[in-house]
């Protein structure tokens, strides 16, 4: 009899906690794009590339300045001083190549560095709203395939853009 009283007990407790458990959504892309500070953040990283890319170019113009120069003293040149002028041509392509390489990587630092915060501040209100109103669980509806079906889920968005000033 206690057994069967402790298991009744322990299903009951089980149900009532399912069902006193909320569950929410916000899709935190839309959230990101209507933030003010995520269009100011990609201006900057705009500018930022647009900056890179013409150093780049500058360095490419260099490049070709130089080797016509050489092309052109290619008749008075001794065999050494084309050697040293090759060497210096070679160190000037590896540069260009390196600055290349490292470009992709430069950006998405920058990337990091301005849209971190402004993605650690959606979050922080994401997460505030949420303990506020009392969700236990709070989905990234963004994300491909991560709701398939939500029939007793909230969508926070509009809580969460007050919250950050977002009209």
């Amino acid at each position: 009899m206690k057994q069967l009283f402790f298991a009744l007990l322990l299903t009951l407790c089980a149900v009532s906690s399912a069902f006193g458990q909320k569950y929410g959504h916000v899709n935190f892309g839309n959230l990101l794009s209507q933030m003010p500070d995520v269009k100011t953040a990609e201006t900057a990283l705009q500018a930022y590339e647009k900056a890179e890319v013409a150093i780049g170019e500058k360095m490419v113009a260099d490049f070709k300045k130089h080797y016509a120069e050489t092309e052109a003293k290619l008749d008075d040149m001794t065999p050494k001083e084309l050697q040293a002028e090759q060497a210096k041509l070679e160190k000037e392509q590896q540069g260009i190549q390196q600055f290349e390489q490292g470009l992709s990587r430069k950006i998405e630092v920058k990337r990091q560095e301005l849209l971190g915060p402004i993605i650690k501040k959606a979050k922080a209100a994401v997460d505030a709203a949420g303990k506020e109103l009392g969700y236990q669980l709070i989905f990234d509806s963004s994300i491909f395939g991560t709701i398939l079906f939500a029939e007793e889920a909230t969508d926070l968005l509009p809580v969460v853009k007050a919250r950050l000033g977002i009209e």
